[in-house]
């Protein structure tokens, strides 16, 4: 069978194994392991190998109790534990599945005041400062990395990934960063990088030659005074000589102050990193970070850019990514769009990661797709996040849907956040939500506002029908500079040069990034070289670390925005837990002015006049030729108060529901429950 993606789904031979195909389900600490429901996490993985991947990797699982990334991190310690994983692995491999195990051990970023490193230097987004181990603590963490690596052959594993980048514990010896050693385990870089030969030597020499290996090794630390290129392939060498099968990429320490897998990240944005290792070694190169379609991913390979590509999320998106690739139905395929909404906030909230796109994700088994008994009529109204997500999941469990939308595109405010420069990725997510439909038969009235009377005779009517701008009330407010965000996202105004931004939630941070760009954004990936300069990202064979030492060079912004709040707080700072920083320093090296605390007296032809603070000080006016209201939204319920009125009890969900942050993770997943729960 010729496929489209033949180097993609080519199989890599490791020697004593073989892969199907060059896709690598990259790890991710997903917090399911510490739940403790093993049936959980072994559908959770059974899944994906059902869905073809070639080999998977799990969460990170700590060596020891003081190398966990939190107090409690699971751990490999106990013959319970060894039983409990190998739930786990049998169903991997009874789904035609290879799975290794991730030996995470955290060092200064262990969350908690146990926490050991090679120098006592406190991370900066940890409150902890490490003890130092002495050289008899450094054996035995070698030790318990080992023990941990047998512990998982014990337990069914294919292998084990040793975590060597990010910034963790391995990490943290190999740069003059964090090793301020004078030992044999400091000073020079044969010394620094002594701790990862040994673990992988010593590992190889526990576990014989028919297990897996792969060590993850940070080719951009993207921190002062981090590796050079040199200094990378001096330890890939050393640690293929020291016996590992494969070697992955890591970019990035946790710490750094670039965006490494946000949705403003260009695709493959790091592949020439791994490119630059390719030759140097003998073993496979897998490439990491923004791989997110096959076509990307098979792009990256056939360029000669690695030997087989690492996604992660990709495959909270959709379990049946390379299944779909090989069947020719990569359209169908659910995007991932980095939003780290799902996942890595709620990762690093202690909650159970899942997906925006996907709420499935990691609720497998709480959330089954089962076929119903009786199909029932269903109409839903609107077709944003919300609507469309009832309506997919509907159709795929055997109803029958209908769907009107008022508008003549589906997508709801995704068209909007797709105009934004660096939410590139809400293109394809719009383009998904037509291809399902399409695929799933799902019957759409487009241009058409439904009435009481069209939603008659259904057996449930779930309405969607989003959100208006809320009126602020300020004094003024009719002024001709004046406009909501719907008519610069959509369009039908164009901003002035000199623009006063009034709210500054998720929406006011949106359209601020919008008016400092020319254009709005479509749905091509941003330009890479133009990507490294605005954030100085250099090549690490001549920048240290990857860091060019003249630092970010911005573009300068298209216009001049002010960007305020009435929260007497720090503009952004309810943004996302892992993406927020990113959006603030966006806008800071686009010199957009910021403040909270602001009460919005009076719009006139001066502009804006604010006083600050509840006693209404310090009068200030913000001169604007476009003053923009992000003031939030509220619920959009005249239709749903219609059809209780004529006797029609309807299901309200998405925004018409809760008029929060436009926020399409609650809308999307609870679209999907309320279709499961019909009937």
């Amino acid at each position: 069978m010729t496929h489209q993606y033949p180097t993609l789904l080519q199989p890599l031979d490791l020697g004593h194994t073989t892969l199907k195909n060059r896709v690598m389900m990259g790890s991710m600490h997903t917090n399911l392991e510490e739940t403790k429901n093993w049936e959980r996490v072994a559908e959770f993985y059974a899944a994906r190998a059902r869905g073809g991947v070639g080999l998977m990797v799990t969460g990170g699982i700590a060596p020891n109790p003081e190398g966990g990334v939190f107090p409690g991190a699971a751990g490999l310690y106990t013959d319970q534990d060894v039983a409990n994983h190998a739930i786990v692995t049998s169903r991997v491999h009874e789904n035609d599945g290879k799975i290794v195990m991730q030996i995470l051990h955290a060092g200064r970023y262990a969350y908690g005041p146990d926490c050991v490193a090679p120098s006592p230097i406190k991370s900066p987004i940890s409150p902890f400062v490490p003890t130092e181990l002495d050289a008899a603590g450094i054996e035995k963490q070698i030790a318990d990395i080992v023990q941990t690596a047998q512990q998982a052959q014990r337990a069914g594993y294919d292998g084990v990934e040793i975590m060597g980048s990010e910034g963790y514990f391995i990490n943290q010896f190999l740069v003059k960063h964090t090793n301020h050693r004078t030992d044999d385990w400091g000073g020079s870089y044969e010394n620094r990088m002594r701790l990862p030969v040994e673990i992988v030597r010593r590992t190889r020499a526990a576990v014989g030659e028919n297990f897996i290996i792969m060590y993850r090794l940070s080719m951009i630390d993207l921190i002062p005074n981090g590796s050079t290129h040199d200094e990378v392939v001096q330890l890939a060498q050393a640690v293929e000589q020291a016996g590992a099968t494969l070697i992955n990429t890591g970019i990035g320490w946790h710490e750094a102050r670039i965006p490494t897998i946000a949705t403003s990240v260009p695709r493959a944005a790091f592949a020439w990193v791994t490119k630059k290792l390719m030759g140097r070694v003998s073993i496979p190169l897998i490439t990491s970070n923004r791989i997110n379609t096959p076509e990307v991913a098979e792009q990256v390979l056939s360029e000669g850019c690695a030997d087989m590509v690492s996604m992660a999320r990709p495959f909270l998106a959709d379990a049946d990514f390379v299944a779909k690739a090989a069947a020719g139905q990569s359209h169908l395929i659910a995007p991932c769009i980095a939003c780290n909404q799902a996942c890595l906030d709620h990762t690093f909230s202690g909650k159970i990661s899942s997906c925006l796109v996907n709420p499935r994700a990691c609720y497998e088994t709480e959330l089954p797709l089962a076929p119903v008994d009786t199909p029932r009529r269903v109409a839903i109204v609107g077709a944003g996040p919300a609507g469309v997500s009832a309506a997919m999941t509907a159709a795929q469990i055997g109803h029958q849907v209908t769907v009107f939308e008022q508008s003549d595109k589906i997508g709801g405010q995704l068209n909007m956040a797709k105009q934004v420069p660096g939410k590139e990725e809400f293109w394809g997510l719009v383009d998904w939500f037509k291809a399902m439909i399409d695929d799933l038969g799902i019957t759409v009235h487009l241009g058409h506002a439904a009435t009481v009377t069209d939603l008659q005779g259904f057996d449930d009517v779930i309405v969607a029908t989003g959100v208006h701008p809320r009126d602020p009330q300020i004094s003024g407010q009719d002024h001709p500079s004046v406009c909501h965000y719907t008519d610069i996202l959509q369009g039908r105004v164009t901003a002035g040069k000199q623009v006063v931004v009034v709210g500054a939630g998720g929406i006011g941070f949106d359209v601020s990034e919008f008016l400092v760009h020319d254009a709005p954004a479509t749905a091509q990936t941003p330009d890479l070289e133009h990507w490294r300069t605005e954030w100085g990202v250099g090549d690490p064979a001549q920048d240290r670390g990857g860091l060019v030492a003249s630092g970010p060079a911005p573009t300068p912004a298209a216009r001049s925005v002010t960007l305020l709040q009435r929260k007497a707080e720090r503009p952004g700072k309810r943004l996302g837990k892992t993406t927020g920083w990113i959006h603030r320093s966006t806008l800071a090296m686009k010199n957009v002015q910021m403040a909270g605390g602001v009460n919005y007296e009076k719009i006139d032809d001066q502009g804006l006049h604010v006083t600050h603070g509840p006693d209404r000080l310090d009068a200030k006016v913000y001169p604007a030729d476009t003053i923009i209201l992000c003031t939030g939204q509220v619920s959009n319920r005249t239709l749903a108060d219609q059809l209780v009125a004529a006797g029609i009890d309807p299901i309200i969900i998405g925004g018409a529901d809760v008029a929060g942050e436009l926020d399409a993770k609650r809308a999307i997943d609870q679209g999907l429950r309320v279709a499961l729960g019909l009937g």
